[in-house]
């Protein structure tokens, strides 16, 4: 099939064996692989795709509480969200950081009888409105979670005067704003990425974790895996399997010889605009709104794009996930509602995502009020003495908690204590983060040996501390240059990204590793120019080279359909 470019299957052959084998390497698994690497455990990971690329790359980009959730009942799941909120600003702040967020509010009683009803009824009953008096009962319920150690501003109410003068693009038929803080997450594969170097760090030869290898089987009570570059199958026996493959929870007990069904995800969708009006009148904040039909969905400012979301659809995941032009249209109107005066088209749109949330199956319950909460879910391996830990759910906010709970349950069976915590425990580049101007200024000066400052400074905002490495490798390489088509990078940025983290595909580094795509910077010029920049040291000849760049741009834009019909038509 191919040859193996990155090192993590060689490692799992060389020694087919560990206490603990997880699958799946979105946030939920490489959190529980970091978790037991920390307690001594030997942990082995694997992942079918690449590293944080299935659900946990489809996120809105928030470290939330989940204000929401309160509507559904779910005060412990909010409450742990809050208190990991506030953690994460605080051992992930190069990443996490504070974010205003306002609600644009229509009406003043709406929504203050039914709202007990939708309650009782899990989501039963027709849609109203949630007015003013609902949203400020929320507000203040949501702040109390944050008293002793709150990490953000409580929240604030304007009038209709006042709301205008602070956001005048607003529909004008605005009544209130209610505006409170959250945190952003800026480039959650970024964090996901420095959760798996702290693993990896943490618990040395006996963390290993291997990208595009997949759980395809049981053979003697072992786990088949299998290299998804070059073919090559391998029985790999463990006590414990983790099975943290989020929306595909299922078709991976299926893979093991154990159907279940657990999972019922919804799909959530995402554009990203350039639009610079657009990215003027949200004034900084995200706007995160109750659109015509209920749905919670968001308008929020991020590297100089805006970001709007989501959509909660059913979905089932042998269907394509993708960003529907219906839901493109959706999108278009929401942003019609509250900012009626900004033109908004599809020309704009720079980037789409999509995903589906690993939600635990919910019948004819509505989608948005299905449980965000998770829970854990035993069962022997089929043929074997191992125990399959099943993880249905899981959010970002919530990622360091929900491993905890699963390194605990599987440390209960391999009867082994817990010798730390990771509360508290800084994340990746997160150690040592400058958080004041003055440490900042600081950092880069002490930095800035053979950089310019403002190239340190760059470095240091894309990825914390761990931007020490960048600057050494930057030095070190006599053929660094400046990209002509992606500004900002450099030849040996991209180089020691390639070399030091994974990457088996060119879109790895376009849509994981880095945020050119997301922004819109995966030309076809900016592909090939990086293609050619990171092939040396892949390994890549010519006519891999050019397969990786046809790739790396359809995988780009997966998601958009109507790019695919449109290269359809063009071949």
């Amino acid at each position: 099939m191919g040859s193996r470019t990155a090192p993590g299957f060689d490692a799992l052959a060389k020694r087919p064996y560990a206490d603990v084998l997880i699958v799946g390497g979105g946030i939920n698994g490489l959190a529980t692989f970091r978790d037991l690497a920390m307690q001594g455990v030997d942990v082995a990971l694997v992942e079918r795709d690449d590293f944080i690329s299935g659900a946990s790359a489809a996120s809105s980009h928030m470290i939330h509480g989940g204000i929401r959730y309160l509507e559904n009942g779910e005060f412990r799941l909010v409450h742990e969200a809050v208190t990991e909120r506030n953690a994460l600003l605080r051992i992930a702040p190069h990443y996490v950081r504070p974010l205003q967020t306002t609600i644009p509010i229509f009406s003043t009683f709406s929504g203050v009888l039914s709202a007990p009803l939708r309650f009782l009824r899990h989501g039963g009953g027709a849609h109203t409105e949630r007015g003013a008096a609902l949203i400020k009962i929320g507000l203040v319920i949501y702040d109390s979670f944050s008293r002793g150690g709150g990490r953000v501003p409580r929240h604030a109410f304007r009038g209709r005067k006042r709301s205008l003068q602070e956001l005048p693009a607003l529909n004008p038929d605005v009544k209130y704003t209610a505006t409170y803080w959250d945190a952003s997450l800026h480039d959650p594969e970024r964090l996901a990425i420095d959760v798996l170097r702290d693993g990896r760090r943490a618990g040395g030869d006996q963390a290993r974790a291997a990208n595009y290898t997949a759980a395809v089987g049981v053979q003697d009570g072992r786990v088949v895996l299998r290299d998804m570059v070059s073919g090559e199958d391998l029985p790999f026996a463990a006590s414990v399997v983790i099975n943290a493959s989020g929306p595909w929870t299922d078709l991976t007990n299926l893979a093991l010889g154990d159907p279940t069904s657990y999972m019922g995800g919804t799909k959530g969708s995402h554009i990203v605009l350039d639009n610079p009006e657009l990215l003027a009148a949200t004034g900084g904040r995200e706007l995160f709104f109750e659109n015509a039909d209920g749905r919670i969905v968001l308008i929020y400012p991020l590297k100089g794009r805006v970001l709007v979301g989501t959509t909660d659809l059913e979905h089932h995941m042998g269907d394509p996930i993708v960003c529907t032009e219906d839901e493109v249209d959706y999108f278009v109107d929401l942003i019609g509602q509250v900012l009626p005066a900004i033109g908004v088209d599809r020309s704009q749109i720079v980037y789409r995502f999509s995903g589906v949330r690993p939600l635990p199956g919910h019948g004819d319950l509505a989608p948005g009020f299905v449980s965000r909460d998770y829970r854990v879910e035993a069962a022997p391996l089929v043929g074997g003495d191992a125990t399959v830990l099943s993880l249905v759910g899981g959010k970002w906010t919530t990622f360091r908690a929900s491993a905890e709970h699963l390194a605990d349950r599987a440390l209960e069976l391999l009867a082994r204590p817990r010798r730390r915590s990771t509360k508290g425990v800084a994340i990746g580049g997160g150690s040592g983060f400058p958080t004041t101007e003055r440490a900042r200024q600081q950092w880069i000066a002490g930095h800035a040996d053979g950089l310019p400052p403002a190239r340190v400074a760059t470095l240091l905002d894309r990825y914390g501390t761990v931007a020490a490495d960048l600057v050494a490798a930057i030095i070190d390489d006599a053929d660094d240059v400046a990209l002509v088509h992606t500004p900002g990078y450099s030849s040996a940025e991209l180089r020691h990204l390639a070399l030091t983290e994974d990457a088996v595909h060119l879109d790895d580094l376009l849509m994981r590793r880095t945020s050119i795509a997301f922004v819109g910077g995966a030309t076809e010029d900016a592909v090939g120019e990086i293609a050619a920049v990171v092939a040396p040291v892949l390994g890549w000849d010519a006519a891999h080279t050019a397969a990786e760049v046809e790739r790396a741009i359809a995988k780009v834009h997966a998601a958009d359909p109507s790019w695919a019909e449109a290269s359809a038509t063009s071949r």
